[in-house]
């Protein structure tokens, strides 16, 4: 009882702090501060050159990952090795879904702490305790992805290896 007391009382300016910015206006989301409303998208921002254009800055970086990031090369060397114990072990097709999931979860994770990263060290180029955190966060959620992925692996390739699993 007392702790409703206390998160009440805590949240209290907050809700006043929102019943001011309201106003008189009876729309619940006008306490909300909105961005300026963008115009809607032009024909040039559906066109198929837009399209592939924006295909040309995944693949930069892509790119930009695996020239400035060590452990992407790692991934990419744990990928191939990957796919050819796949295709020698003539993996089924249900077995490549769970591969291909573990795959790109390293993928998608390493993208977004080398994202992480790189923003981090623009932002603070000097040592800051918060900017290490967050830096180690997103090594962490690699390192989860990792993990998961050696999982998915062993018990996708452990029973070809042990010959119990039938060749489909």
């Amino acid at each position: 009882m007392i702790c409703c007391a206390l998160i009440a009382f805590l949240f209290a300016p907050l809700l006043l702090l929102a019943r001011a910015c309201r106003g008189a206006s009876r729309d619940p989301l006008a306490w909300r501060f909105h961005a300026p409303i963008r115009p809607a998208l032009s024909s040039d921002a559906l066109s198929w050159r837009a399209r592939m254009r924006s295909f040309s800055f995944a693949f930069a970086g892509l790119a930009f990952m695996l020239r400035t990031q060590p452990n992407a090369w790692a991934h990419l060397v744990a990928t191939l090795l990957v796919i050819c114990a796949g295709l020698l072990l003539r993996v089924s097709l249900s077995d490549w879904r769970w591969l291909i999931a573990a795959i790109s979860s390293v993928w998608m994770a390493e993208a977004i702490n080398t994202a992480i990263e790189h923003v981090c060290d623009v932002v603070s180029p000097g040592f800051d305790l918060s900017v290490k955190r967050a830096k180690d966060i997103a090594a962490g959620a690699v390192l989860v992805g990792a993990i998961g992925a050696a999982a998915i692996g062993a018990t996708v390739f452990l029973p070809y290896l042990d010959g119990s699993t039938m060749v489909r």
